[in-house]
């Protein structure tokens, strides 16, 4: 499986090579339910197939096709379902995700990917990664309100203490014990054990925060929170300089706490900070709004966001808008899903937005400021 986070990170959905397919299903985990999953997968995979024929006649169809007929014999991959798949095909690109939160079913080929469901998981206003450190080992999960997965670290990030220390290097100091009057020991010049472990946590409490720093907060800016027993909570945030790590951590054992009772106190932590964050989203639009600086017109926000001036997209969940957008100029025409050559213009501005530095941010319907769909605040 591919990295969610780690792509986003990366920024590979941007400027791909058309075609693009996007295919989202939400997926049963139980028994009988879920034999149905392949099944519901094929059928998409026809849709995809027939509006390939429409709009690339021309094109090497099956080749395009092969990931999607491969994944659909792999008795592994459905073996184990969680609540969503993700399967996204250029020509030059493959990301198949299994995903913790449900998607609506979509089969869409246009000359963009279609990452709105997917922006959801990584920049919804309720996101945020729990990192589980210990004085051995170290965890990163990332959640929302809905649920909570363990992600699956990059080689360079170290999951263990032996990963950054060598704990059998023979030139390492070995502590030294020298006896005094009455069995008394004291140090002469090298040091205890005590502070060889504590300089070996340290080490590696460094070296998670900079992994930690470099793959995710810097790129994804989720809100961090920590998990760790009240003494290595201190001493991981002594050393840390995450800005996104919050002040509020979870004081527990990280391997005495079940991922729904760690989603539960998490969500504790966070949903001040998330209802904060969308009343000030709403907050900026509406002082904005008088100035010309904000806009709920999606015409005019296509414009805009072609112009490099949109600083915040706020896009509302679960909502599509069929249509296009041209990329140079930003003019919008609306038009039916049902058209092989039409994306969500919805998905297709945040990209634009997302291509030009400005920050996309995925809201619950109810906590929108707009009715359109959007609200934009403008850089200038």
């Amino acid at each position: 499986m591919n990295s969610l986070a780690d792509d986003f990170a990366k920024g590979i959905f941007r400027s791909p090579e058309p075609p693009c397919l996007s295919l989202y299903q939400p997926t049963h985990r139980s028994h009988p339910e879920s034999a149905q999953n392949p099944i519901r997968f094929g059928n998409l995979v026809k849709s995809l197939e027939e509006s390939l024929r429409q709009k690339y006649p021309k094109r090497d169809i099956e080749s395009l096709l092969k990931p999607f007929r491969q994944l659909a014999g792999d008795r592994d991959f459905w073996a184990t379902p969680r609540a969503g798949i993700a399967v996204l095909v250029s020509p030059s690109l493959t990301r198949i995700y299994k995903l913790e939160r449900s998607v609506p079913e979509l089969a869409i080929v246009a000359d963009s990917f279609h990452i709105k469901p997917l922006l959801r998981m990584v920049q919804s206003a309720d996101e945020y990664h729990i990192l589980a450190v210990s004085r051995q080992e170290a965890k990163l999960y990332h959640g929302n309100r809905d649920s909570l997965q363990e992600v699956e670290l990059p080689p360079d990030f170290p999951r263990t203490l032996a990963d950054v220390v060598d704990l059998d290097d023979k030139k390492r100091p070995q502590p030294v014990r020298t006896h005094g009057a009455a069995g008394a020991t004291g140090r002469h010049g090298a040091a205890s054990k005590n502070d060889l472990a504590k300089s070996d946590v340290e080490q590696f409490f460094r070296a998670v925060d900079r992994a930690m720093l470099q793959h995710y907060s810097r790129n994804l800016r989720l809100p961090v929170v920590l998990l760790a027993l009240p003494e290595n909570q201190g001493d991981f945030r002594r050393i840390s300089h995450n800005p996104y790590l919050l002040a509020e951590g979870i004081e527990a054992s990280p391997t005495a706490i079940g991922l729904e009772e760690l989603r539960k106190r998490a969500w504790q932590v966070i949903e001040p900070r998330y209802l904060e964050r969308l009343a000030g989203f709403t907050s900026m639009f509406n002082a904005a709004r008088p100035h010309g600086l904000a806009d709920a017109d999606l015409v005019l926000i296509g414009r805009n966001a072609v112009a490099g001036r949109v600083a915040t997209l706020l896009i509302e969940a679960e909502r599509q808008i069929p249509g296009r957008i041209d990329p140079a100029t930003g003019v919008i025409e609306f038009d039916q899903m049902a058209n092989p050559e039409v994306d969500d213009l919805l998905d297709d501005i945040g990209e634009l937005v997302l291509s030009q530095g400005g920050q996309v941010v995925i809201v619950p319907a109810e906590r929108m400021p707009t009715t359109t769909g959007l609200a934009a605040i403008y850089r200038f």
